[in-house]
């Protein structure tokens, strides 16, 4: 096993869901500082590193944390499988690795950070806003090493709940179980009338039903549910969620999180680099449209430089319990990652 594949594996052994990312955090600003860079932790956890020195600024954006749900890490058959080795601890080390490979470059600093919570709450991100803005930023997540992320669906998670005087089965009234399921049942068919005519599932409104649960203590009875939807652009989700409530017909409907859309340009000097890499080491590059969300979301439209996102592996694998990166992959990401760094 080579050294690189061997600090992803290090990584894949230390446990990091979204809250406990600290032990990796800890792991992470050791190493990064043995490979030359200079580290630091913020208020919330995230661990940075910078490599040069200069006006113009390259951020490399990745994440520690991964969902739950320990995979034993095992190397077989040119893969190497691990909660987070696609989604997206494959993508953070291979930003580290090249940007140790390529070291200083004149007027340049490249700044890598290993981001907290992205899988809820996107806490690392967010903290990042306060500093000024970058040049350029390169998200980690995975895509295939010769496809470039320009976009993400937004996410809206909602929580419905409905609590009833509880009545006899003969009675004839709808129970809350009901009365939830119309609700799910009216949002379903919204999402198909919009959907009508859309081939591409990153143009079109997805539900989904998380959890559904009842209680009752004899006197009254409770049904709660949870929803995510991934929003499209262009919805207006001020309106859906006015919908929502509409259908709600007097539940209580709790927003989690909301997270908008957001489509990057195509054409910036930052894309062009990485078409150019990846034909340099001998791909052919194309452009994907995601239907989850990520932190380009979140940093995007706040900061307004161009923005990609970048990484190895398949994303399909992303949060299964059968997650592997490919290593012939995870080597090419790097190297693409390498020369789109030498080439700025």
């Amino acid at each position: 096993m080579d050294d690189e594949v061997a600090f992803l594996r290090e990584m894949l052994e230390i446990y990091s869901p979204s809250g406990r990312e600290a032990a990796l955090a800890a792991y992470l600003a050791g190493r990064m500082r043995q490979m030359g860079f200079q580290v630091w932790r913020d208020e919330v956890g995230n661990v940075i590193g910078t490599i040069g020195e200069g006006p113009w600024e390259l951020l490399l954006l990745g994440h520690m944390d991964t969902v739950e749900g320990f995979i034993p890490v095992r190397l077989e058959d040119g893969r190497l499988y691990g909660r987070g080795a696609v989604d997206a601890k494959g993508p953070l080390a291979a930003f580290i690795l090249a940007a140790a490979r390529v070291g200083p470059r004149p007027g340049m600093r490249v700044r890598v950070v290993a981001a907290v919570e992205e899988e809820r709450t996107s806490a690392g991100a967010r903290a990042l806003l306060n500093a000024p803005a970058p040049d350029a930023v390169v998200i980690g997540e995975p895509g295939g090493w010769s496809s470039i992320t320009i976009g993400y669906k937004g996410s809206l998670s909602v929580t419905y709940r409905l609590r009833a005087p509880r009545h006899h089965s003969a009675a004839g009234m709808p129970t809350v179980a009901e009365q939830a399921v119309r609700f799910w049942n009216r949002l379903a068919d919204h999402a198909a009338r919009c959907n009508q005519g859309e081939s591409h599932r990153f143009h079109t409104l997805d539900p989904s039903l998380r959890h559904i649960a009842t209680r009752s203590d004899g006197l009254t009875e409770e049904v709660t549910m949870g929803l995510n939807l991934r929003i499209p652009p262009g919805m207006d989700i001020s309106e859906l969620k006015a919908r929502m409530r509409e259908w709600a017909d007097g539940a209580e409907l709790l927003v989690e999180d909301e997270v908008p859309p957001y489509q990057a340009e195509k054409n910036t000097p930052l894309a062009r680099r990485f078409l150019q890499a990846i034909r340099a080491c001998g791909g052919t590059p194309s452009f994907k449209l995601k239907t989850g969300t990520s932190d380009m979301n979140i940093v995007g439209p706040a900061w307004g430089c161009p923005i990609i996102a970048y990484g190895p592996g398949d994303s399909a694998l992303d949060h299964t319990p059968g997650e592997y990166i490919d290593l012939e992959e995870f080597h090419r990401a790097i190297g693409v990652l390498e020369t789109a760094i030498l080439n700025m």
